[in-house]
């Protein structure tokens, strides 16, 4: 077992403290990866403040890990040491199961495991990037092509992966109209990965104090949602509508800016229930969805399409002594637009 030095929080109201954590022994087939850089997710805060359910506390989260192959099992193939590799949400699945065989593993029908907050298959808790090195099979661990900015690009694997995902499925492209909800951490990475993908990128944010970002970042038009003609001046505008808000909104409203066959997709994950009222599905036959993070295939391809495309997140670089600062301001709305810890400041 290896000792690693990580920040975790204690119990659901705790601040982040120093602490030291075991990683497993490499199996055949697991990567020791010596982490470089781990991302601020807001699902790590919403995690630890059980916001989704309970969790085992104490608790390392962390979900977005960029670093360096520091060992590999006997039986490893895809990596070798030395390699730049990444690490999303997922750390393992069943394997088997019809989903995964079709290189969906966060649908996996048995319960894919996360990289924190898991059971894993020795019955531990998985611990997630807010640590110095990490254990992950080789399956699961991803190539970060070298053009991508190193202290930049872990954000992808989760906020990255989480927008691309939807946006490819549903076919957004040259003559499609994308609207994004919200111009955060998953927001700002749909209007980049939007743009790149050719569609004309609307975004829709509570007022226009982002505006001049938004054109920055490759929107083509701008709309605040607090102004109540927003709403009658976009109705049966958009292919598709990508909600990045965490938070209740009146999902009726949206909806009616989708044109016919249209969907909106919800990324964010606001605690509760969202009401809908079904018969603003049945005008212009809209579609009401959900998507989750991708496959390791599509996580691939969605890193080596930001490479080619010279896409990496916008991130604020923090040591780990400033993590409940950072918690605090992405609680708060004040980062543009994702926070990326130094991993070295955890040893």
């Amino acid at each position: 077992m290896l000792t690693v030095n990580a920040y975790a929080a204690a119990s659901a109201d705790a601040r982040l403290e120093p602490v030291t954590i075991t990683r497993r022994d490499l199996g055949p087939h697991d990567v020791l990866i010596a982490i470089a850089y781990a991302g601020v997710c807001h699902s790590d805060i919403h995690t630890v403040r059980e916001d989704w359910g309970p969790v085992t506390h104490p608790l390392v989260v962390g979900h977005e890990i960029v670093g360096i192959v520091a060992e590999v099992g006997s039986a490893v193939t895809k990596h070798a040491v030395g390699d730049r590799v990444g690490v999303g949400c997922l750390v393992n699945s069943c394997r088997t199961c019809e989903n995964c065989l079709a290189g969906e593993e966060q649908y996996c029908v048995n319960g894919a495991t996360g990289t924190y907050g898991s059971v894993d298959a020795d019955g531990t808790i998985t611990q997630g990037g807010y640590s110095t090195h990490v254990v992950v099979t080789e399956d699961f661990v991803l190539r970060v092509p070298e053009s991508l900015d190193y202290a930049a690009v872990a954000p992808l694997l989760c906020a990255g992966i989480t927008t691309y995902s939807p946006l490819r499925h549903w076919n957004a492209g040259p003559g499609t109209k994308v609207a994004v909800v919200g111009l955060g951490g998953l927001g700002h990475m749909a209007v980049k990965l939007a743009h790149a993908m050719g569609a004309e990128v609307t975004v829709l944010s509570r007022s226009l104090s982002k505006q001049p970002d938004a054109a920055a970042l490759g929107a083509d038009h701008y709309f605040a949602t607090e102004d109540p003609q927003t709403f009658a001046q976009l109705a049966n505008s958009f292919d598709l509508i990508v909600n990045t808000v965490s938070a209740p909104l009146d999902l009726d409203a949206y909806l009616a800016l989708l044109r016919l066959d249209g969907t909106m997709v919800n990324v964010g994950a606001p605690p509760q229930a969202l009401p809908i009222h079904v018969f603003t599905l049945f005008g212009n036959r809209r579609s009401f969805a959900g998507s989750s993070i991708g496959g390791i295939r599509e996580t691939q391809e969605m890193l080596d399409f930001c490479a080619e495309h010279g896409i990496v997140p916008d991130t604020e670089l923090i040591d780990a002594s400033y993590l409940n600062e950072a918690w605090d301001r992405v609680l708060a709305s004040d980062v543009r637009y994702r926070f990326v810890v130094d991993a070295a400041t955890f040893a």
